[in-house]
C-alpha cells in the first residue's frame, strides 16, 4: 500500500514538472485535460496534499491569454483553452480555497473577458465546489455579482420593441454571465444568498428612495442604473425557484403596491381580487419598473413550472395570491398610466411601463386562475382600442400592436381555449373590422400593419385574417369593376400587396390554408364572370398587376388536384370572353398601306385583357403534374397575345415550355399534346395574314396575302416596330422556359436574337434618330428593335420573381447558365471582332453584358483574361445612356467579384491600366451612386496589385479621387477616403524591380 501510494505521490509531482510553464496551446490543452482526469481519478487524501502546487500551476493560466499574431494558424481556439481550463478548475473541490480567491479578484480586472471568464468560471465552481464550501465565500460572491451587475448595465433603460418582452441584454456578457452566477448559487443555497439580497443596504436604500421617484425622467442617471441594476437581480432570484419567488415577492412586493397607490389586501391568508383603490396624479415610476420585473418574473417561473404543478397547489403558492389579489389594480394602474401620457416624447415610460404591465399580466399562463377572464378582457379592449383610435400616438400605437401579438402568441403556445375565445371576439373581431375600410379615418398603411402583424399570432387567427382581408379585396374589386371607382382602386392595390407580401408569407409557413387559396382564386375569377359592365381603364396597370402577382402565389401553394379546379374554372371564364379564338389556327389579318399598320391587332376589351393576363397567371403557377384544358387553343391564345405585347402571356408560354410533358414519372401528362407538338405549334403556326393594298415591300420577299410565323415576325417581314418587339420579347421568355430545361430548340432562338443583332452590319452604323418610314430594306432593323433583341438576353439568363423560379415550379436543370455562357460568349466574341456597323457592335456587347452579369462568377475567372476586355469594352458602351446605369453595375459587380480573386488578380495584370482608367472614368458617374461607389472599391482593390504595374497610374488616380471626396452622397465620400489612403503608399514608396 505504501509504495503505492508513493508511486501516487511520484505521479503527481511528475505532472506537476511536466506541466509548469507550458505555453503551446495544443499541449496546454492537453496538459488541463489531464489535471482534469487525475482530480477526478486520485482519492482526495492523496491529493489533497498536491492540490496547492497543481491549481498554483493552473492559476497561472487564468484568463487564458493569445499572444500568438492572427496570421498563424492553430487548430486550438482561445475558447477551447478557456473551456479546458474552466472544467479542470471545477474538476474537485479541493480547489476551492485557491479558485474562489482567484476569480474573485480577476472580477476587478479592467478587460471584459478577464470578467466574463471569472463569472463564468465562478458559475462552474460553485456546481462542482458544494454550497457547504461556497457559503465560506458567500459575502465576497454576492459583492462582487452585485458590483458586476451595476457596473455593466447601461444608466438608462430601453424603450424599444425590442426590450417589450425581452430581457434587452442579451449582447451584455457580463451582465449575462453575472445574472447566471446569482441564478446558480441562489438556487444552491437559497436562504443564504435570498438573506444577503433582501438584507441588502444598497437595495434597501432603492426601496426607501422611491417615493422620490415619480417621474423616469427626473430620475438621477446614477439612481436610475442603481434602480435598473436592482430589478435584474429582484427578476433573476424570482426566477430560481418557487421558494425563492415566494420569499422575494413577500418581502417587496407590498411596498411596491403601496407606492402605486393601490390598496393593500384586507387579509393576509385569502386571495381575493380588491378594486378600492385611489390612483395619484402620476404613478410612480421606479415602483411601476420594479413591480414590472416582478410580476414579469413570476409570469417566466411558472412558464416553466406550471406543466409539472396541479391547480390547487398553484393556487397556494404566495406569490400567486399576492399577484391575484392586485392583478385587476395593477391592470387599472397600467391603463391609468397609458391614459396620463399626453405627449408621446415627454413621457416615453409612460407608454412602456403601460403597455409591457399590461403585456405581462396578459400573457401569464393558467387559465383564470391569477388573471380572471375579465380582467383578461379589459386588457384585450384596452390595447385594442389604442389600435383603432390611438394610431397617431406612433410610439404607443406601434407597442400596444406588438404586445398583442406576444399576447396571441402566448395563447396558441399554451393551447388555452377560454383566452383563445376571448382574443378571438375582441381582438380578431375588431382588426378584421379594419378590412372593411368603412371608417377612414385611420390610415390605410396602419391597418395593413395591424392586419398583417396580428395575423402572425396564432394559426386560428390568420384564418380568420384572411378571411376578412379576401372580403375586403372582393368587395373592392367589385366597386372598380362595376364602377370603375379610383378610389377603391387604391385602397385593392394596397390590400393585394398586403396580402402578397406579408399575409401570404405567413400562409405558407403554416401549410394548410389550401381551402382559403382555392376560395380567393375562385372568387376572383367569379368577379371577372358576373362582372359585365367591366369600367377598368386599361392604364390602370398597377391593378392588373397586383391582382396577378396575388394569384399567382395563391395557386403556386396549392396541390395538383386544387390547382386543376382553378384552371377549370379560369377557363370557363377564360373561353367566355369576347375575343376568345374559336378555332387554334385563325390568323388575325392586318391590312396594310403601303409600309403602314392601318389597322392593329384587336386587342379586344379591358376586361378580356384582365381574363388573358390573369389566365397567364394561373398557368404560371402550375404544378408540371396539372392538366390544361385544349392546349392548343390556349398556345394559340398566348401567342396572339405576345404581338399585342402581353408580357405575362410571353410569361405562361415560357412557362408552359419549360414544364410541359413532365410529371412524377417523366412521361408525358396530356393525351392530347406532345412537347413537339407544342413546339411545332409556337414555331410553325401562321399568327398574320396580310392583304397589301398598296404599293408595299415587305423585307424577305413576302407577296401579298402572305403569312408569318412568330420567327418570321422577329426576323422584321413587315414594317412593324411594335410587332417586332412584341414577338422578339415572346420569343425570349419562351427561350427562357427551354434554358432552364436544357432543351435543345433555345439554339434557334438564341440565333434569331443575334440575327436582330446583326441586322444593320453591311449597311454600317445606323443613326438613332432614322425615322422607321424608310425603306426597311435598305436600312435594316429599327435601333428600337436591336436594343429589344440584347434585352432578350437579360431575360434569358437572369432570375426571375415573377416566374420560371423554383416557387412557380419551374424546371431548373443544374449548371444552366453556365453551359449558355460557353456556348454562346464564343460566337458572341467572333461577331463583334467582324462587325462592321458601330451600333451593332455595341448591341452585341450589351448582350455580352447581360450574359456575363448572370454567370457565375468561377466560371468567369476561369476565362478571365478573354473576359475582361469584354467587360471593359462593354463600361465604354453602357456609360453613355443613363438607362443602362443597372446593367452597367452589373459589370461593375463582376468586375469587384474578379479582383477580389486570386485568379482574377492574375488575369488582369496585363491589362491594369486599362482597367484603372475605365474605373476612374467612372468616378464621376452622375447617374447612380452605386456606380460610383463601386468603381472606388475597384479602385481600393487595384491598389493591391504589384507596384510595378499600377505605381504609373498612381498619380492619375489619386487627382480623380480628389472630385469624389466632393461627392453628395456619403458612402460615395467615404469609399474615396478609403481609395484615398490605399493609393497614398503606393505614390510614396520607392520601386523597387
Amino acid at each position: 500500500m505504501m509504495s503505492l501510494v508513493q508511486e501516487g505521490e511520484d505521479f503527481l509531482y511528475g505532472i506537476c514538472e511536466a506541466i509548469d510553464g507550458e505555453k503551446d496551446p495544443q499541449c496546454l490543452m492537453l496538459t488541463f485535460c489531464i489535471v482534469e482526469v487525475v482530480a477526478q481519478v486520485f482519492p482526495d487524501d492523496l491529493l489533497a496534499s498536491f492540490a496547492s502546487d497543481l491549481f498554483e500551476i493552473l492559476g497561472c493560466y487564468f484568463p487564458i491569454h493569445f499572444t500568438h499574431s492572427t496570421g498563424e494558424d492553430f487548430d486550438v481556439k482561445r475558447d477551447d483553452l478557456s473551456s479546458a481550463l474552466m472544467r479542470a478548475f471545477s474538476s474537485t473541490p479541493l480547489f476551492e480555497a485557491f479558485a474562489i480567491p482567484l476569480l474573485l479578484e480577476k472580477l476587478s480586472s479592467s478587460l471584459p473577458s478577464a470578467k466574463v471568464d471569472s463569472l463564468k468560471y465562478l458559475s462552474s465552481c460553485t456546481l462542482t465546489y458544494g454550497a457547504d464550501r461556497i457559503a465560506k465565500h458567500a459575502g465576497a460572491i454576492w459583492s462582487s455579482i452585485k458590483d458586476a451587475i451595476y457596473f455593466s448595465l447601461e444608466p438608462s433603460l430601453s424603450f424599444g420593441l425590442e426590450s417589450l418582452d425581452g430581457l434587452g441584454f442579451e449582447d451584455n456578457a457580463i451582465l449575462r454571465e453575472a445574472l447566471t452566477l446569482l441564478q446558480t448559487v441562489i438556487k444552491q443555497n437559497t436562504d443564504l444568498f435570498l438573506s444577503q439580497i433582501i438584507a441588502d443596504e444598497d437595495i434597501n436604500f432603492i426601496f426607501r428612495s422611491i417615493s422620490n421617484f415619480k417621474s423616469y425622467n427626473n430620475i438621477p442617471m446614477q439612481s436610475k442604473q442603481k434602480l435598473h441594476a436592482v430589478g435584474c437581480i429582484l427578476s433573476v432570484s424570482v426566477k430560481a425557484s418557487l421558494a425563492s419567488c415566494n420569499r422575494v415577492m413577500e418581502s417587496f412586493f407590498p411596498s411596491l403596491v403601496d407606492a402605486l397607490g393601490l390598496s393593500v389586501r384586507n387579509s393576509s391568508q385569502d386571495c381575493f381580487p380588491n378594486d378600492d383603490y385611489v390612483l395619484a396624479e402620476r404613478l410612480n415610476h421606479a415602483a411601476l419598473y420594479l413591480c414590472i420585473e416582478l410580476i414579469a418574473a413570476c409570469r417566466d417561473e411558472i412558464s416553466g413550472s406550471e406543466p409539472f404543478m396541479t391547480q390547487s397547489a398553484l393556487a397556494h403558492e404566495k406569490w400567486c395570491c399576492l399577484i391575484q389579489s392586485f392583478s385587476a389594480s395593477l391592470t387599472k394602474a397600467f391603463t391609468f398610466t397609458l391614459a396620463t401620457s399626453t405627449n408621446e416624447d415627454a413621457y416615453d415610460a409612460d407608454v412602456y411601463f403601460g403597455v409591457k404591465g399590461l403585456l405581462i399580466l396578459g400573457t401569464f399562463p393558467g387559465g383564470s386562475l391569477i388573471i380572471s377572464k375579465s380582467t383578461f378582457e379589459n386588457i384585450l379592449l384596452t390595447l385594442t382600442s389604442i389600435i383603432t383610435a390611438d394610431f397617431e400616438k406612433t410610439l404607443l400605437w406601434k407597442l400596444a400592436l406588438k404586445a398583442l401579438v406576444y399576447i396571441g402568441l402566448s395563447i396558441d403556445r399554451c393551447h388555452a381555449s377560454e383566452k383563445e375565445l376571448s382574443y378571438m371576439g375582441i381582438v380578431i373581431e375588431k382588426i378584421v373590422l379594419l378590412a372593411s375600410f368603412n371608417d377612414l379615418s385611420m390610415p390605410l398603411p396602419l391597418k395593413l400593419e395591424a392586419i398583417s402583424e396580428i395575423g402572425a399570432s396564432g394559426s386560428n387567427y390568420l384564418l380568420k385574417i384572411v378571411q376578412g382581408l379576401e372580403e375586403a379585396i372582393c368587395a373592392n374589386l367589385s366597386e372598380v369593376y362595376v364602377h370603375g371607382n379610383s378610389k377603391s382602386a387604391e385602397v385593392v392595390v394596397q390590400l393585394l400587396e398586403c396580402y402578397s407580401n406579408k399575409v401570404f408569407a405567413r400562409i405558407h409557413e403554416t401549410g394548410s390554408f389550401e381551402e382559403v387559396l382555392l376560395r380567393f382564386a375562385l372568387n376572383i375569377w367569379g368577379l371577372l364572370e358576373n362582372c359585365a359592365a367591366f369600367s377598368v381603364q386599361t392604364h390602370e396597370k398597377g391593378l392588373l398587376d397586383a391582382t396577378m402577382k396575388a394569384m399567382k402565389l395563391a395557386v403556386a401553394s396549392c396541390s395538383v388536384e386544387t390547382q386543376s379546379i382553378i384552371v377549370e374554372r379560369a377557363y370557363s371564364v377564360l373561353s367566355s370572353s369576347t375575343s376568345f379564338p374559336k378555332e387554334p389556327m385563325a390568323a388575325i389579318p392586318i391590312q396594310l398601306k403601303g409600309l403602314q399598320l392601318t389597322q392593329e391587332i384587336d386587342v379586344g376589351s379591358s376586361r378580356d385583357e384582365w381574363i388573358y393576363s390573369l389566365f397567364a397567371s394561373v398557368v404560371i403557377a402550375l404544378h408540371p403534374q396539372t392538366h390544361i384544358p385544349n392546349v392548343r387553343l390556349v398556345l394559340h391564345l398566348f401567342m396572339t397575345s405576345i404581338l399585342k405585347g402581353n408580357v405575362p402571356a410571353a410569361q405562361a408560354l415560357g412557362s408552359m415550355v419549360n414544364k410541359f410533358g413532365l410529371n412524377a414519372n417523366g412521361t408525358d401528362v396530356s393525351s392530347t399534346c406532345t412537347l413537339e407538338e407544342v413546339m411545332d405549334i409556337i414555331f410553325n403556326t401562321s399568327l398574320c395574314s396580310f392583304n397589301d393594298n398598296g404599293p408595299s415591300r415587305i423585307h424577305g420577299g413576302m407577296n401579298n396575302g402572305s403569312e408569318m410565323c412568330l420567327n418570321s415576325i422577329c426576323r422584321g417581314v413587315v414594317n412593324s416596330r411594335s410587332l417586332q418587339i412584341h414577338a422578339i420579347t415572346g420569343l425570349a421568355w419562351i427561350g427562357k422556359g427551354l434554358l432552364m430545361r436544357g432543351h435543345e430548340k433555345v439554339k434557334d432562338i438564341t440565333m434569331i436574337l443575334i440575327e436582330c443583332l446583326l441586322s444593320n452590319d453591311k449597311k454600317g452604323s445606323l443613326p438613332a434618330e432614322q425615322e422607321s418610314s424608310e425603306d426597311i430594306s435598305e436600312q435594316g432593323v429599327h435601333p428600337s428593335v436591336m436594343k429589344c433583341a440584347s434585352n432578350a438576353f437579360q431575360i434569358l439568363m437572369s432570375d426571375s420573381e415573377n416566374c420560371l423560379c423554383r416557387k412557380f415550379h419551374a424546371t431548373v436543370r443544374p449548371l444552366y447558365k453556365q453551359r449558355f455562357y460557353s456556348t454562346i460568349m464564343p460566337i458572341l466574341q467572333s461577331l463583334i471582332v467582324k462587325s462592321e456597323s458601330s451600333f451593332s457592335r455595341s448591341m452585341l456587347y450589351r448582350a455580352c453584358a447581360y450574359i456575363m452579369s448572370d454567370t457565375p462568377l468561377v466560371v468567369l475567372l476561369n476565362d478571365a483574361k478573354k473576359v475582361i476586355p469584354i467587360l471593359m469594352e462593354g463600361l465604354s458602351v453602357l456609360c453613355s445612356d443613363t438607362l443602362d446605369k443597372d446593367i452597367l453595375y452589373s459589370l461593375l459587380l463582376v468586375i469587384s467579384g474578379i479582383l477580389t480573386e486570386k485568379n482574377g488578380q492574375e488575369a488582369v495584370l496585363e491589362c491594369a491600366h486599362i482597367i484603372i482608367n475605365h474605373l476612374i472614368g467612372l468616378i464621376t458617374y452622375p447617374h447612380m451612386m452605386l456606380v460610383r461607389e463601386t468603381a472606388i472599391q475597384c479602385l481600393v482593390a487595384m491598389s493591391r496589385l504589384p507596384q510595378a504595374r499600377i505605381y504609373p497610374m498612381r498619380v492619375q488616380v489619386l487627382q480623380a479621387i480628389s472630385m469624389a471626396l466632393d461627392d453628395p452622397k456619403r458612402a460615395v465620400r467615404q469609399e474615396a477616403v478609403r481609395c484615398r489612403q490605399a493609393w497614398a503608399p503606393v505614390a510614396s514608396r520607392s520601386l523597387h524591380f
